[in-house]
């Protein structure tokens, strides 16, 4: 079930980010086989570069923390949800959910959620799945989050992709899973339409390599022509060039290390031309039925706004 925006005036997109150490990235895990033993932390330095960079954009985000990251460092999940972002669900460790099983997933997440709402004092109602891994043999995961009392989840991304991704999903919030009065959105990772192909303008590693000025004009043509949100996302160690650098074939050391120099100015070019806010927020400003809970931030101490067909609270 598609949903729709019921609010005039300027698009907002959501900007997001995925809060994991330089080492529990996929690729780098692959590159020294899970040996991670020695490499120093580095991620409070990194996500307080990020917290930095939105004060001085004066935007707000969302915050995919892991559950390990909030055990170990709680002061920076504090950090994020008193500078009045939305804290959100990574999983617990960086396992692909494809490596586990419904039971594992299910206690992963709800350990997780658990740190998170205690540690930030914030509801948490969205998930982000390590490395985008739901895939098709993963439907299930989808009934699991929302028996964990999650609303929205962001891990699809609608292109082709050697690792993750589907091509035919759609590419704007839409409900994807019901069963009775329960539902969770799916919130995928941006992408513009070009002669029937999408292309990522999300994101990640396609907004470190290909030129800013390019991802910018595909968010535009996206908000003004399909009048839609763009799911934008990044990583804090993508704006630490200074972390350890262990051998690792060459592709890998590609995928993971190009365009980190410049990963800063350009995002900070890009929160400066496109309105952004946290995903909780935009999935605020829409319509769907039945209803599913979302509510905007403010609302988050409490219980959340439900969102009705007419556009208001409740």
């Amino acid at each position: 079930m598609a949903v729709h925006r019921d609010e005039a005036g300027p698009v907002v997109n959501a900007l997001s980010i995925d809060v994991e150490e330089y080492y529990h990235a996929t690729v780098f895990q692959e590159a020294v086989n899970g040996v991670t033993t020695g490499l120093q932390s580095r991620v409070e330095a990194s996500t307080e570069r990020v917290l930095a960079l939105l004060e001085a954009a004066g935007v707000k985000a969302t915050f995919f923390v892991l559950g390990e990251v909030g055990k170990d460092h709680p002061a920076i999940v504090r950090r994020i949800a008193q500078a009045g972002h939305e804290i959100a669900c990574h999983g617990y460790h960086h396992t692909l959910v494809s490596d586990q099983s419904p039971e594992e997933f299910r206690a992963g997440i709800r350990r997780a959620k658990a740190v998170l709402e205690d540690v930030g004092g914030q509801e948490v109602i969205g998930y982000r799945a390590p490395s985008f891994s739901i895939g098709s043999s993963e439907q299930w995961a989808y009934g699991v989050l929302a028996e964990e009392r999650f609303r929205y989840d962001s891990s699809i991304y609608p292109i082709l992709h050697d690792r993750y991704g589907d091509r035919d999903a759609p590419r704007f919030p839409y409900e994807i899973w019901r069963k009775g009065g329960e539902g969770l959105i799916e919130f995928p990772i941006g992408t513009v339409r070009f002669f029937g192909v999408n292309l990522p303008v999300g994101g990640g590693g396609y907004f470190r390599l290909l030129p800013g000025g390019l991802i910018e004009m595909g968010i535009k043509r996206v908000n003004a022509r399909e009048q839609e949100p763009v799911m934008f996302y990044f990583h804090p160690w993508e704006l630490d060039p200074g972390q350890p650098r262990p051998s690792m074939a060459w592709h890998r050391r590609f995928r993971h290390y190009v365009g980190q120099e410049r990963h800063e100015a350009k995002l900070a070019h890009l929160l400066a031309s496109a309105s952004f806010g946290t995903a909780r927020d935009v999935l605020a400003r829409t319509v769907h039925g039945p209803s599913v809970s979302i509510g905007t931030q403010a609302a988050s101490a409490g219980s959340p706004a439900s969102i009705t067909r007419n556009g208001t609270t409740s």
